[in-house]
């Protein structure tokens, strides 16, 4: 049986940092990021937009992606810190992603086929 919410909830928001046009390698040190909504039954991504995040401050950056509805960051690296303060805000975290076109970094995630290496950051 479905709820209402079930029935509400047919996209997710996968947020990537990014510097320079592609994936931050450390999501605290990023331009602005990308917002990518998925469709959750098609797996397609139909839609996305770009923001400038506040400054860079424990605890900001977590809080304010789970109010523009992010459900999962895809990043380089990420401090363990940061990981608790996402989880605390029901977003799911993916670390040690590639440094590829930002379509294909979601594709891999969706398609359960991502290749993620080491978190590219230590504190």
């Amino acid at each position: 049986m479905s709820t209402e919410s079930d029935s509400k909830r047919k996209t997710m928001i996968v947020a990537i940092p990014i510097a320079d046009g592609c994936l931050a390698m450390h999501f605290g040190h990023c331009q602005e990021f990308a917002l990518i909504e998925v469709d959750v039954a098609t797996k397609e991504i139909v839609g996305e937009r770009r923001l400038t995040p506040p400054p860079h401050e424990p605890g900001v950056l977590p809080a304010w992606l789970a109010e523009l509805g992010a459900n999962v960051i895809i990043a380089g690296g990420m401090g363990g810190r940061a990981q608790a303060l996402f989880a605390e805000n029901a977003i799911q975290v993916v670390t040690g992603a590639p440094a590829l076109p930002l379509a294909e970094i979601v594709s891999g995630y969706l398609a359960e086929k991502l290749e993620t290496g080491d978190n590219l950051c230590d504190h």
